[in-house]
């Protein structure tokens, strides 16, 4: 990481900290486990979309036990909205449970014991032991923080693991998964995939991609 690119994420963290203050975790939940299990579903779906579903999913199966002992057939019925539901389903299910059989009905609070879920990596990881332990173990990176972190400069990599290894080395660590919800924000309401409105960014004098990209 060179020293510029250190000085530009800083700047930018401290910028996302005042146009999003009270930036927080968009899905819903009451427990660990419903946490996990909506987190599975967010993959390649809406935050909005998995709390329409989550309600009912977790009114009929609130806890590990619940969902490790209900009809797969239920489970896919109620979150089949969501895509691919027959997989997430069936991860859902198998994590539940061993959570179960091997964690005493607890969700792991290590990041090497949570990767050895069924459905889970380091993104569902990260979002569970930030967000119910506050343990910072490293950068959510899903398709906002990825398209972003490229635009801002802060990483070459397109891989998930190294852009979150790149952007662990210039973040200071409390405020890693706090810089991925405010990301997230930004990436939702202005730095959009198909037609980011650069002209009223905020974070725009410390961006190189509009520049890049002006006629």
């Amino acid at each position: 990481m060179s020293e510029s690119q250190q000085e530009r994420a800083l700047a930018l963290l401290a910028r996302l900290k005042q146009l999003y203050p009270d930036a927080t975790c968009t899905l819903d939940y009451e427990t660990p486990v419903q946490l996990l299990v909506a987190t599975i579903l967010s993959a390649q779906c809406t935050d909005e979309r998995v709390n329409k579903v989550t309600p009912e999913l977790f009114a009929r199966f609130p806890n590990a036990s619940a969902i490790a002992q209900a009809p797969r057939s239920e489970i896919e019925s109620l979150i089949r909205s969501t895509g691919f539901y027959r997989n997430k389903a069936k991860n859902i299910q198998a994590a539940c449970e061993m959570i179960v059989s091997e964690f005493d009905g607890k969700v792991p609070d290590t990041m090497q014991e949570i990767l050895k879920l069924p459905g889970v990596a380091r993104k569902t990881g990260n979002v569970v032991l930030a967000h119910v332990y506050g343990i910072n173990a490293g950068v959510t990176v899903d398709t906002h923080v990825k398209r972003l972190s490229s635009r801002l400069g802060l990483t070459e990599h397109s891989d998930p693991k190294r852009i979150e290894k790149d952007l662990m080395a210039l973040l200071p660590q409390p405020d890693w998964e706090n810089w991925s919800i405010r990301l997230i924000y930004h990436g939702r309401a202005v730095c959009k995939a198909r037609q980011p409105l650069c002209e009223s960014c905020s974070l725009a004098d410390l961006c190189p991609f509009p520049s890049a990209n002006s006629p």
